[in-house]
């Protein structure tokens, strides 16, 4: 993996990436001599449609990006990854066709956006069938040794055989810190030289997994690993990069104080981010203006009740706002103003309110909570104070997560489904966390792209 703003990418999606963006370049410049020979024109110089080219590929990228196209199911299965980009060329088409209207000297013939949409998608499948064993085989997994063999080494060998994994275990080393639950761990007192060891099953990465470290740290064999050249890290950290969230089971205080992140050099950063709400929100608002009006009166139809409803959240610092969103359930919906958690195929959404929840239309009057600052487009979802109360006393540091505003669509939101427990909160918590720790407008553009996705296939909408 290659850290890219805090945020940790797989090498096999950066090399798909760049090859995608160079075949969406040389189809777009495909497309237009394909027409001009048509119609009999001089190609002339290929330099006067950079810009062209440039947007083509960019635009449709992104919406490779949104789709989930580098997902890893997609570099796994090319049935799956074609599916993905036929609709990635469509939703790039739509989002091409605003950017021609608004722009018109980067505007392509309809032709020539048909030839290079066609040639672009038939050429990708045709990569991703070729490449399809080396991006998702062990050429680009990294070669791991684990230093113990109990609770936190089965761990990482169930990470293995996830869906996607970025790394392969070389092998296991007991350190006889506690009863080993993986079989097959090699015992540290019967290897002699651990950095031979290492770089005879050719390890480029050490992870260390001891259950207890207290008086238990191996600091001679880790001070002879590192010195080798191989790469050495702590059990939270490897899982925080391998899953992009933070484990609350191995959590502790000392290390979320001592590693990187929180970083107060987002200042800068947070100014930009509330220079986007502001443009953003107001735009989305006298844009969607007429659907959230329709929508209100839909639901003014179906039942009886205001179309809108406003709830007391948590937000920053712990600091209560109220939201405003279109309802969607009934009015009686909680009876005396007591906190339920919504309930899988819950009896309580009305029939519009089902279809609004999963097009998140039901969302869009929060965009006045970002205009005032309350919240942001991206962060955690702001939960009501009662759960938080709740939630704080069972699960820990969960206040944590109000270190940065709320925000309508998050890490948590698209990398987890629709969550209605205690053992659901515990699990976006992990995500929230890394999210706090990690913000950056990189990982914030990458949220608000893949949140089509959610919208797209709204998997686990209530």
């Amino acid at each position: 993996m290659i850290r890219l703003f805090k945020h940790y990418l797989p090498y096999a999606v950066l090399l798909l990436g760049t090859i995608d963006f160079v075949i969406l370049l040389l189809a777009a410049e495909a497309g237009w001599l394909l027409r001009l020979w048509q119609v009999g024109v001089d190609a002339g110089d290929s330099g006067s449609r950079v810009a062209n080219m440039l947007v083509f590929a960019g635009t449709l990228q992104v919406a490779m990006v949104a789709v989930g196209v580098y997902g890893a199911p997609a570099l796994r299965s090319v049935r799956f990854a074609t599916a993905r980009l036929v609709v990635a060329v469509a939703l790039g088409i739509i989002l091409l066709s605003l950017l021609f209207f608004v722009f018109p000297p980067v505007a392509f013939w309809r032709s020539s956006l048909l030839y290079a949409t066609w040639i672009a998608l038939f050429v990708m499948v045709a990569v991703r069938t070729l490449l399809r064993g080396v991006l998702s085989g062990a050429r680009f997994k990294r070669r791991v040794m684990v230093l113990g063999a109990g609770a936190r080494a089965a761990r990482i060998e169930a990470l293995t055989r996830a869906e996607g994994a970025g790394f392969t275990v070389v092998g296991f080393i007991s350190m006889n810190d506690g009863p080993p639950a993986v079989p097959g761990a090699a015992n540290r007192d019967d290897i002699a030289s651990l950095p031979a060891h290492l770089l005879r099953l050719g390890a480029g990465e050490v992870v260390l997994a001891l259950e207890e470290r207290r008086n238990a740290l191996p600091l001679n064999d880790l001070l002879r690993i590192k010195t080798t050249g191989v790469e050495v890290h702590d059990f939270s950290s490897f899982i925080e990069r391998e899953t992009g969230r933070v484990d609350l089971d191995s959590l502790n205080p000392s290390w979320l104080i001592f590693s990187d992140g929180f970083s107060a050099g987002r200042r800068l950063s947070s100014w930009g981010k509330r220079l986007f709400d502001l443009t953003v929100s107001l735009i989305l608002l006298l844009l969607t203006a007429p659907l959230i009006a329709v929508t209100a009166l839909l639901v003014k139809l179906e039942s009886k009740g205001p179309a809108f409803f406003r709830q007391r959240r948590v937000g920053l610092y712990g600091e209560t706002f109220e939201v405003i969103k279109l309802r969607s359930m009934r009015v009686d919906a909680e009876v005396g103003g007591k906190a339920v958690w919504a309930q899988k195929d819950d009896p309580r959404v009305t029939r519009v309110g089902r279809i609004i929840r999963k097009l998140r239309i039901d969302e869009l009057p929060q965009a006045w909570s970002v205009l005032k600052g309350e919240m942001s487009f991206v962060g955690p979802r702001p939960e009501r104070p009662q759960f938080v109360a709740d939630l704080e006393a069972r699960l820990p540091y969960y206040t944590e997560r109000h270190v940065v505003k709320p925000g309508i669509t998050g890490w948590a939101q698209i990398n987890y489904p629709y969550g209605a427990s205690v053992e659901d909160a515990r699990e976006k918590l992990e995500f929230d966390l890394y999210y706090a720790k990690n913000y950056t407008p990189f990982l914030d553009i990458l949220i608000l792209l893949q949140t089509a996705r959610v919208v797209i296939w709204p998997e686990g909408a209530r």
